[in-house]
């Protein structure tokens, strides 16, 4: 059976969870990247909202990044990244809602944007819009910050979960901004975890292609 493809933008956050936990289950795949064909009926044929990213593998196709970090989890081998415990899937899920409607909204798309990816394009920064979005990303802190106090090593505790691989690319893309560097030092359970999560084998092993993500 032919390796599983996963098909995206090389930048993209989410994009970026996918490859994470695939390089963390050791799992082989390929990656084609979408950018030339954004929009375009190759990229829609995949993903008929025209987003990324989306997983390949036999004769499975599925998009939508919580369902393919759930298959991948799955159907590959190696340690378990879903708890047994329902309670403990539920904070799971409520980690990777949290991570859609509140840190990668305001983290990338409304700082990391402005600050990173438009004055590559020769767009100034929206300075309202950052404005506006650093008390959310505060706030979002705050949570994980308790979350993680108290010698927690992970966001569920002592085991690591896809929520921990979800959060990461978000912290990691926010950490290259002068607000994300400035704002970091105030939580310091956060920042240990953000240490912890840098120093696994799959983080080391799995290098984002390029300084900013979308």
């Amino acid at each position: 059976m032919s390796d599983p493809i996963v098909y995206g933008f090389p930048r993209s956050t989410f994009v970026n969870i996918v490859r994470l936990i695939l390089t963390h289950k050791d799992v082989t795949y390929e990656f084609h990247d979408l950018e030339p064909v954004m929009g375009k009926p190759d990229h829609l044929a995949l993903h008929p909202f025209n987003r990324v990213p989306i997983l390949r593998d036999g004769d499975l196709t599925v998009y939508e990044t919580s369902a393919i970090a759930t298959y991948v989890d799955e159907a590959f081998g190696g340690a378990s990244l879903t708890p047994k415990d329902a309670k403990a899937r539920a904070r799971m899920n409520q980690w990777i809602s949290a991570v859609n409607s509140y840190y990668y909204p305001y983290m990338i798309y409304h700082v990391t944007h402005e600050r990173l990816v438009f004055p590559e394009l020769g767009i100034a920064s929206d300075e309202k819009v950052v404005a506006h979005a650093l008390p959310k990303v505060e706030t979002a802190l705050a949570v994980a910050e308790r979350q993680l106090a108290h010698g927690k090593e992970f966001l569920l505790g002592d085991e690591l979960s896809i929520a921990d691989f979800y959060l990461l690319p978000s912290t990691f893309a926010f950490s290259l901004t002068a607000e994300g560097q400035s704002i970091y030092p105030k939580f310091p359970a956060f920042c240990r975890w953000r240490e912890r999560m840098d120093n696994l084998p799959a983080t080391q092993r799995f290098v984002p292609p390029c300084s900013a993500c979308r």
